[in-house]
């Protein structure tokens, strides 16, 4: 039986765009969960014929995970923003001793962020 999209909740209207990306992000949990699974059973096993297809629904599933975080970055743009940050973050916590202050990692991305947009 397949699953009933909005089983427990039916709108009854169309959703608007920050309700989908909300939705769309149950979505990407749900291809997350299936990818962690489906590598568990693909570490539980030497079947060869199992891990073979394993690994393949596994990149299938990643796949699935990259579209749906893709179209909530265009459905919500405070998301897109986040996620056009995340780069420089990153950059910015690895460049700093474990600790850092939320207010040292904070000027680190900022600083990270103009020398980027300096160098465009």
């Amino acid at each position: 039986m397949a699953t009933e999209p909005f089983v427990y909740n039916s709108p009854p209207r169309k959703v608007t765009d920050s309700e989908l990306a909300r939705i769309l992000r149950l979505d990407a949990m749900a291809e997350f969960d299936a990818i962690n699974l489906y590598a568990a059973h693909l570490d539980a096993t030497d079947n060869e014929a199992a891990r073979k297809i394993l690994a393949f629904v596994i990149r299938d599933e990643k796949e699935h995970f990259t579209l749906f975080a893709d179209l909530i970055r265009r459905l919500d743009p405070d998301q897109a923003e986040k996620l056009g940050e995340a780069e420089a973050m990153v950059d910015a916590i690895l460049s700093l001793p474990i600790g850092a202050s939320e207010d040292a990692v904070d000027k680190k991305t900022d600083e990270i962020k103009a020398k980027k947009s300096g160098a465009k």
